[in-house]
């Protein structure tokens, strides 16, 4: 099973990879960089990258139904009472992000925001900057999908 260094390199050996990270979303902090990043500015991508994550993350039109309408009791302020704040948590208090992925395009590059199952709160996701012209964009989204499952970590 792969750490994260291992993860970013298999991601950059993607056709037309040109840069790849693993971000936090809830707090913007990139946990590993490798290649170039979007405008050259590594931190600034993953803020970036995190605030995308997040908002998506966050609405209940992404979410799958189960996590969208949870089958808690309706208590004021109870975490999934209607008009709670935060995002939704699985029903059974599992690791899955709430959205598989996110994909952004434009002229020459495409964005894929994976995000990753973990044991924890699942608040990290995969960015692969992905050079249109030379990409393949379902290759590597279901590369990105078999990486995150295997990602391990510490």
């Amino acid at each position: 099973m792969p750490g994260i260094d291992e993860c970013l390199l298999e991601a950059m050996r993607l056709p037309g990879a040109r840069g790849a990270a693993l971000v936090d979303w809830t707090s913007g902090l990139a946990l590993g960089i490798v290649g170039e990043s979007p405008g050259d500015d590594h931190e600034t991508a993953a803020v970036e990258a995190a605030e995308l994550a997040r908002l998506a993350a966050e609405q209940h039109a992404f979410a799958p139904e189960a996590l969208a309408t949870p089958e808690v009791p309706e208590v004021p302020g109870a975490p999934g009472a209607p008009g709670a704040p935060g995002r939704p948590e699985a029903p059974d208090g599992g690791g899955d992000p709430p959205i598989e992925d996110l994909i952004i395009s434009n002229r020459d590059s495409y964005h894929v925001l994976r995000f990753v199952p973990t044991s924890f709160d699942s608040s990290v996701c995969l960015h692969l900057w992905l050079a249109r012209s030379e990409g393949n964009l379902a290759l590597a989204r279901i590369r990105l999908g078999e990486m995150a499952e295997r990602l391990v970590l510490r």
